[in-house]
């Protein structure tokens, strides 16, 4: 079994909005953010700026640049059977982040072992980073439009550098998915985050003691050349 990589990358993310809440309380209603962005919506910024299934990413710490405030508007999301309903969000607004993340083989993925080739994913992964990502980056949600680029993670002043410690209550950290975990569920994970002067440090999802069954759910098959084939052989039909 191949050693999990430590390639790490840090980069600033920001955005005029972010709303980041536990994604089951998300079926409609009010939604609320969390003050604090949660490890699976960072985990999806990295995943925006370069992912291959491959690859887990781990985030490690994040650095909240700005104060925290928030802004409540009025919104109007899709219903389920159609057509939209008045709703009122409340967003964190003027958002900046400095993410400091590394990637780790997906041991699950025995079939991709010819792809764990780390100057590959390094280079690929830092070019996409220099261009702000290779996918649209959102801050929680789609609604909320984000940016992404190279930092130095603890450089410049952030708004809560002498703050001390902040503590807050239990809080969604993110989801066990079947591929990453050899479990075919879906799990969310949760934890009791702490800041100080900033900076939060995450704990592994392994390390989460609080989790909590989703649903069954199925993996996915990836092979080098297979689904790239498929979809190809299908364009050419068409």
């Amino acid at each position: 079994m191949s050693e999990p990589q430590r390639t790490h990358i840090e980069f600033r993310t920001w955005g005029r909005y972010a709303l980041f809440t536990d994604p089951v309380t998300r079926v409609g209603g009010e939604k609320c953010s969390y003050h604090i962005p949660t490890y699976e919506a960072l985990k999806g910024v990295a995943k925006s700026i370069y992912w291959k299934p491959t690859l887990i990413w781990v985030i490690d710490a994040v650095r909240v640049m700005k104060p925290i405030r928030t802004q409540t508007k009025g919104t109007k999301p899709l219903n389920f059977g159609g057509g939209n309903t008045l709703a009122i969000y409340t967003f964190l607004a003027d958002v900046e982040y400095q993410v400091q993340a590394h990637f780790e083989w997906n041991i699950h993925r025995n079939e991709l072992q010819e792809d764990r080739v780390e100057a590959k994913h390094v280079a690929i992964l830092r070019r996409m980073l220099e261009r702000g990502g290779r996918q649209d980056i959102f801050l929680g949600t789609r609604d909320c439009q984000g940016y992404a680029e190279p930092c130095l993670f603890g450089s410049g002043e952030s708004a809560y550098d002498h703050a001390g410690e902040l503590a807050f209550g239990l809080t969604f950290h993110g989801f066990d998915y079947p591929d990453e975990t050899g479990n075919k569920e879906l799990r969310s994970r949760f934890w009791m985050p702490r800041m100080e002067n900033g900076v939060i440090r995450f704990i592994r999802p392994e390390d989460c003691k609080v989790t909590k069954f989703v649903r069954e759910m199925a993996v996915k098959d990836f092979r080098l050349g297979h689904n790239l084939c498929a979809v190809t052989t299908a364009e050419s039909e068409g």
